[in-house]
């Protein structure tokens, strides 16, 4: 008879299938917070980035996204540059080089509700929540968040000539 899972083996394999889930859920959500701003997911996801990690160079921008430089970055600038999401300005220390900005004010008047509702929500659970399982959480976010992206630089590097 084969032997039963250990109460652990069970708890880290539905721990699997509820990131799964997670990211699928997460994924979907982005989606739709894009389509009612008027954008694409991967549109969103390079304003989110300027936001959290500052101005960048397309090529930077590129690189953050996972886009070729060039055309396809270019053509996502021009996007959000005519929705009102981003500016382009030169460096001030280098004239040849671009830079690219978010307009936060932008974004959170079209995508901001959405994002603050989901706080609001997110908040209520958390008031039930002791510290030390908020801080358990928060490193374990940080963590996975880490993960995914070292993995998607490695899956990038990969697709790479």
């Amino acid at each position: 008879m084969p032997e039963k899972p250990s109460t652990r083996t069970a708890a880290i394999a539905r721990q699997g299938e509820v990131m799964r889930e997670f990211m699928a859920r997460a994924v979907l959500f982005q989606e739709a917070v894009a389509r009612s701003g008027g954008l694409n997911g991967s549109d969103l996801q390079a304003v989110g980035l300027l936001l959290s990690e500052g101005p960048a160079t397309p090529g930077e921008l590129a690189a953050r996204t996972g886009l070729t430089a060039g055309g396809a970055v270019t053509a996502m600038i021009d996007r959000l540059e005519r929705a009102g999401f981003v500016t382009r300005t030169r460096d001030e220390n280098d004239r040849r080089r671009v830079i690219v900005s978010a307009v936060p004010e932008a974004v959170m008047g079209r995508v901001g509700h959405v994002y603050g509702r989901v706080a609001e929500r997110w908040n209520e659970y958390l008031d039930t929540l002791t510290d030390e399982q908020i801080d358990f959480a928060n490193e374990f976010l940080v963590r996975a968040a880490r993960l995914n992206q070292e993995e998607t630089e490695a899956l990038h590097g990969a697709a790479r000539p």
